[in-house]
């Protein structure tokens, strides 16, 4: 069996070894399994059974990864992606008002395509045809979107009281500071930035398991027992409405679904890469099969109950432990199989508590608001010198918080970036598919 793993994941060739390999897959699994007790606490805001959600997150989490890991043989774990779900439970099926299994169906046409697009090996042109200031802005702008979410279910910021006559309407100021949940929700937030900057590993992790052991005692968190036997996936197995997803209002959302799961994926895949040495002249080996594995995550996720599955970036905490192959990615597949058991503990943090007429998660707050961190970093690659590039994503980094959509964010981006260059001159620099969004989204605002 040894010598089989040698060989088939070439561990000698890169200079590891099995133990290496598991060190790493458990860090990763530790850096990253947040997204267990975080999936469900956002789901259950569409509508969906948060046991449900849970294993359809693991299951579909150690599917992706188990792929990643034989077919392309990086140790790149994949899970439902941060920004996609907020994207889903909140805008589509609240505010947009779309059912959850209607959303649901949404999300696998977009995996769908997303597997056409990787066995003929085109999804790289779609990736060159968006610039790159408007990726990193999209990822500003939805980590925006993600912290407001989380500064709301801590309870930090709340909706504004009726204004006095003659001023202005303000949608949100600062909530109660004195009150046990916000204060539960911020010493999270504290305690997970101080385990970051001695870098510690499973920061969020470790910060989501101190707040729910202070919130017990505060009367915020009831304990609800660590192990159990696996929730029962009934309530959103197979439950997707993929007719209902070709309604005419959903095909933006399709779009939206299907452009950033192939952004996140790209930008992960590589933005771990490089620093590891995978890239070679600059282009990723075996990039069909590791985007093959995500397309087959989402699409297998969306049948089981849970939004888009992608690689995570927090895989990079496994690669810095060593770990070089595919096989690491095996070990923290396994490891979410084993989570399927953690049932209470996951229904505990995901837990809400009603104050002064809201309805808070200030275990769920703190990871939310940290991952909003996590993805302004992205604002640093923007060429702000050049005003046709900063300037559309600059406008798409402020529509999507503002507008609590990323879609408008994206419709934003998309028609000032056409209409700049065409005015510098610069016209023929612009992919067709940037203007073929553009004027779609044009007519789309115009017979809205």
């Amino acid at each position: 069996m040894k010598a089989w793993l040698n060989r088939y994941f070439r561990l000698e060739e890169n200079n590891t070894n099995i133990r290496t390999e598991m060190v790493g897959g458990i860090t990763t699994f530790m850096t990253m399994s947040y997204i267990i007790f975080v999936q469900p606490a956002i789901l259950s805001a569409a509508g969906m059974d948060q046991g449900a959600v849970m294993v359809a997150t693991c299951v579909s989490s150690a599917i992706a990864t188990l792929l990643m890991g034989l077919l392309a043989r990086y140790p790149i774990a994949l899970a439902p992606a941060m920004g996609h779900n907020v994207f889903f439970a909140i805008i589509v099926c609240g505010i947009m008002g779309y059912s959850w299994q209607v959303t649901l169906g949404a999300v696998f046409i977009s995996g769908v395509i997303l597997l056409i697009l990787s066995i003929a090996g085109v999804w790289k042109t779609l990736v060159a045809a968006v610039p790159d200031s408007l990726k990193h802005s999209i990822a500003v702008g939805i980590g925006l979107l993600i912290a407001f979410v989380g500064l709301q279910y801590g309870g930090i910021v709340v909706n504004a009281p009726p204004p006095v006559p003659g001023t202005t309407d303000i949608l949100v100021v600062l909530g109660d500071l004195t009150s046990k949940p916000v204060l539960l929700a911020l010493f999270g937030v504290v305690l997970t930035a101080v385990l970051m900057v001695l870098k510690i590993r499973g920061a969020i992790l470790l910060g989501i398991f101190a707040t729910s052991l202070l919130g017990i005692p505060l009367g915020v968190i009831k304990f609800q027992g660590i192990v159990a036997v696996p929730p029962s996936l009934q309530p959103t197995l197979f439950k997707l409405d993929i007719p209902g997803a070709f309604q005419t209002g959903l095909l933006t959302v399709v779009f939206i679904f299907f452009f950033l799961d192939l952004f996140d994926t790209m930008g992960t895949l590589i933005g771990v890469s490089a620093p590891a040495g995978f890239l070679k002249d600059g282009k990723l080996p075996r990039a069909n099969q590791a985007m093959f594995a995500d397309a087959v995550g989402t699409v297998g996720g969306a049948l089981l109950g849970t939004s888009t599955v992608t690689s995570y970036i927090e895989s990079a905490s496994g690669i810095t432990h060593g770990a070089r192959t595919g096989l690491a990615n095996v070990f923290t597949s396994l490891l979410f199989v084993i989570a399927l058991f953690f049932s209470p503990l996951a229904a505990m943090i995901a837990g809400s508590v009603e104050y002064s007429g809201a309805i808070l998660r200030p275990v769920i707050a703190p990871p939310l608001i940290i991952v909003g961190f996590l993805m302004m970093k992205s604002i640093v690659y923007i060429k702000w010198d050049d005003l046709a590039e900063a300037i559309p994503a600059y406008l798409t980094i402020l529509i999507m918080p503002l507008t609590f959509s990323i879609t408008e964010g994206i419709a934003f981006g998309f028609i000032s970036y056409s209409l700049l260059k065409l005015v510098t001159g610069k016209g023929r620099d612009v992919h067709w598919v940037i203007y073929l969004f553009a004027v779609l989204f044009i007519i789309r605002y115009i017979i809205k």
